[in-house]
């Protein structure tokens, strides 16, 4: 009969399963982007007062400054930690560097935004700042999609400013998505996107597993030699 390394079998009934080492996670915080895609906010030419881009998005490019165009690779406005307080009207310019990036539906409809995050993690919550001051069509938009899910919210009181929450969600994965769905002929402004949540890591259980394993490789080998 065929002799298997006992290193071959350790390994395996370590690994066997699922295929690789399970995971857990640790306490909950404040989870940064590497990146985000999206298409790049409308302004002037769409018929807006100002230009409601990300132009500080970075690493730049041309289509910063084009209304609609698709941004990806970098990370500028809705990860920036600048939280509009204000009306949309008294906190941007022609520059596009103001506070919130709008979308007007008739241009760019739906806008999805999909977050990059360093390695796999797990998202408990996401706080959303918009505008919903209904001046100038601004309101909040109808629908938020979470990973492609429906959410159900709350508003900012009409005539405000004010954040969104989704909390409870447990959400595994280096990329998630937030969308707006617009109703009518609308802006959506957002100013801030937040994620709180953790980063998964090995079980504890699971490693003293491979650590046990690994040690009978090793004192295997010595009785063999």
């Amino acid at each position: 009969m065929k002799r298997v390394p006992l290193r071959s079998v350790l390994v395996a009934a370590l690994l066997s399963g699922a295929g690789a080492v399970p995971s857990t996670s640790v306490l909950a915080a404040a989870l940064a982007p590497t990146s985000y895609a999206m298409p790049n906010g409308d302004g002037q030419a769409s018929g807006g007062s100002f230009n409601y881009w990300d132009a500080p998005y970075a690493p730049s490019s041309a289509n910063n400054t084009v209304d609609g165009a698709a941004l990806s690779g970098g990370l500028g406005k809705l990860t920036d930690g600048v939280v509009a307080t204000l009306r949309w009207d008294f906190v941007s310019n022609d520059a596009g560097t103001g506070q919130y990036v709008g979308w007007l539906r008739r241009t760019t409809p739906d806008p999805l935004i999909s977050f990059n995050f360093a390695g796999n993690v797990i998202i408990d919550s996401i706080s959303i700042q918009l505008d919903n001051s209904g001046y100038g069509g601004v309101f909040a938009p109808s629908e938020i999609l979470v990973d492609g899910v429906t959410q159900s919210f709350v508003a900012p009181t009409l005539g405000t400013v004010g954040s969104v929450i989704f909390s409870g969600l447990n959400l595994s994965g280096n990329t998630h998505s937030v969308q707006f769905r617009q109703a009518g002929d609308t802006w959506t402004f957002v100013s801030e996107i937040s994620f709180d949540g953790r980063a998964e890591a090995p079980e504890p259980v699971s490693l003293a597993l491979l650590g046990l394993g690994l040690t009978g490789i090793a004192c295997a080998r010595r009785r063999r030699h």
